[in-house]
């Protein structure tokens, strides 16, 4: 194919692949189970009379099931991208890579659409089921046609941006986390910009036209409109109409893509190999001498040591009783093949943890990754002083608005942390050797746990910060702040502790890191998700109660796949059935203002999970990782 090898053998084998027809199926039944659950919660809070109900509930439905539809494909686009090239730097496969005929297009554009083959599939396979919710009244083709086309760009972008940032990054944490950032980043900007923040005009664009040509979260609320009217009979000026409220979302996209790509193009040879491997070969030992007359040039003076001592005195007899003795075995070494100079520096009773603390581990340059953090949690601190600046205090709906997604921000790049820091163990060949070293299994996951926790510390202190800020300007009692601060606390160990079980059952870096962070993403929309429907279709808790069992029991068989499958156990499996309602509940809670209730849920089943993971991991290290099968 016209894409280049890498792609061509990745269309061959994905229809071989299970996994293919399986994340096809539970893509349709997540659908229909989100459609169902949306239809009970309805009719169980109010009387279909009449067919303007039905168009009322698709439009509705309509609206919840292309923004999260538009979350995930950016989500698992960007990080399916970034993992894909990342895997293969940390395999040194990339190398191999560069070294064939492949052009420099063939392997950056191959790989890309390689890694967004799957989320493609989903995005074309989605049209077809929006479609059908058409069949309620309400939507329009045209509305589902122009929200594909928004995702499946903004796919692409991303795509784009995480392979790019991955063939210039050195390790997989870092590629994972700026690719991650740059788009929350990204998007929180241009929500700035449409709500006009720095200004309302741009120009001859308003704020709002311009946030909507730059941000796919603005483009999908364009696409979701009412339909332009049509453009006049030719088949040019119908297919204008439909896409003119995103026909400059799409340009820029377009553009976007072209652009991101040329450069990656442009410097993937210049980018790779990585500097590691472009280490200049030390010289030889100062000790050695140079070869006879007549002697090969690659042949060492010592291999035969006595002929060579037995040649020199027959040529200098009155050299021999002064003949240097042969080196022994203590050979002098050159400094440079035995360490990197300085001071040597002592480890610690925990290696583990010296290496993750102490050590570049994770590469050279993740002062980028913290900077762009402190931008966003900048930009939350202004937004949170915002809601304070007319005196009364905010209800907790709208602290929830800047606070919230630096949360969940902060608990993915923990456990971005915390399962890199496995899977890069497995991709440079080293966990093998710590397997078989006398480290314990304690040394292993603590040194893990708290390696994750130091290097991702602004990640912890900054948002315990801002709530603390929230209290100190009045926005939530003495109480609610200690429920708030352990209650966070709970949740990034959690989220650390997820890392750590995954990425010590995975031996693939793709796997791990969709998995790890497919458990914390979903978690957390699943949440939203929930929220919303509540809210949407209000009713009493008995009605809803039943409705969600199946998205209950949906959640925990999902959880309990990404947890147990491979080393099943009873905690698990019990841990992974209980957390859903529990989260269910703890919703809830939060929506009647009950938030002791709140707390307990969520601390008590996260908590219970925690411990349901950690203790195979110590107690049956050599099980887990798969150092032995009995």
């Amino acid at each position: 194919m016209f894409i280049g090898p890498v792609f061509t053998r990745e269309v061959t084998i994905s229809p071989r692949r299970a996994r293919t027809f399986v994340g096809r199926a539970v893509c349709g039944g997540l659908f229909l189970l989100l459609t169902a659950t949306a239809w009970l919660v309805m009719t169980g809070a109010q009387l279909i009379s009449d067919t303007g109900d039905f168009s009322r509930f698709g439009t509705a439905l309509f609206r919840l099931i292309v923004p999260l539809q538009l979350m995930m494909t950016l989500f698992f686009a960007a990080l399916l991208a970034a993992g894909g090239v990342s895997r293969e730097k940390e395999r040194r496969t990339l190398v191999l890579l560069l070294l064939t005929r492949m052009t420099n297009s063939e392997l950056v554009l191959g790989k890309l659409l390689a890694s967004l083959l799957e989320v493609i599939t989903f995005v074309l396979i989605s049209v077809p089921l929006l479609v059908i919710l058409a069949l309620f009244g309400g939507i329009s083709y045209p509305q589902i046609l122009r929200s594909a086309l928004v995702i499946l760009f903004g796919a692409l972008v991303c795509g784009s941006v995480g392979s790019a940032i991955a063939l210039r990054r050195e390790k997989t944490f870092q590629a994972v986390s700026v690719t991650v950032l740059f788009i929350v980043l990204w998007l929180a900007v241009w929500q700035l910009v449409g709500g006009g923040f720095f200004g309302t005009r741009f120009g001859s664009l308003s704020a709002e036209r311009l946030a909507a040509w730059m941000s796919p979260w603005r483009a999908v609320f364009d696409a979701m409109g009412p339909d332009a009217p049509a453009g006049g009979a030719s088949l040019i000026g119908r297919a204008a109409a439909v896409l003119s409220p995103i026909a400059g979302y799409l340009t820029v996209s377009a553009i976007l893509i072209a652009a991101v790509n040329a450069l990656a193009v442009w410097r993937v040879r210049v980018w790779n190999p990585s500097r590691e491997a472009r280490q200049a070969v030390p010289e030889e030992d100062t000790w050695r001498k140079a070869p006879r007359t007549g002697q090969p040039a690659d042949e060492n003076p010592y291999d035969n040591l006595t002929d060579n001592l037995f040649a020199l005195e027959a040529e200098h007899p009155d050299l021999a009783a002064e003949s240097p003795e042969p080196p022994s075995d203590k050979v002098r070494i050159d400094p440079a093949l035995s360490a990197a100079g300085g001071k040597v520096r002592p480890v610690w009773d925990n290696p583990i943890l010296w290496r993750e603390i102490r050590t570049r581990a994770y590469g050279r340059r993740n002062l980028i990754v913290s900077l762009v953090y402190l931008l966003l949690a900048a930009m939350s601190f202004v937004a949170v002083h915002s809601l304070f600046v007319g005196g009364a205090a905010p209800g907790a709906a709208r602290l929830a608005g800047p606070l919230v997604p630096l949360f969940i921000l902060s608990f993915l790049l923990v456990n971005a942390q915390a399962v890199t820091s496995l899977t890069s163990e497995r991709d440079g060949g080293t966990f093998l050797l710590l397997l078989v070293s006398d480290i314990s299994p304690k040394e292993f996951v603590w040194g893990k746990l708290g390696g994750a926790f130091y290097n991702m510390r602004l990640m912890v202190v900054i948002p315990l910060l801002l709530c603390a800020y929230v209290w100190y300007l009045g926005g939530m009692s003495a109480m609610h702040a200690f429920f708030l601060f352990t209650g966070l606390a709970v949740l990034y160990f959690f989220s650390a502790m997820v890392g750590v079980h995954i990425g010590m059952q995975y031996e693939n870096t793709r796997s791990s890191l969709a998995s790890s962070l497919g458990v914390i993403f979903f978690l957390f929309v699943g949440i939203g998700t929930c929220i919303w429907m509540m809210l949407a279709f209000s009713g009493s808790f008995e009605s809803q109660l039943q409705p969600f069992l199946a998205f209950m029991l949906g959640g925990g068989v999902g959880l309990y796949l990404a947890l147990g499958l491979r080393n099943p156990s009873a905690a698990i499996a019990l841990a992974s059935f209980v957390l859903p309602p529990a989260t269910f509940y703890a919703i809830t809670c939060f929506l009647l203002g009950q938030y002791h209730w709140v707390y307990l849920a969520m601390t008590g089943a996260s908590l219970f999970t925690i411990i349901a993971m950690l203790i195979p991991a110590i107690d049956e290290f050599d099980t887990v990782t798969g150092r032995t099968t009995e």
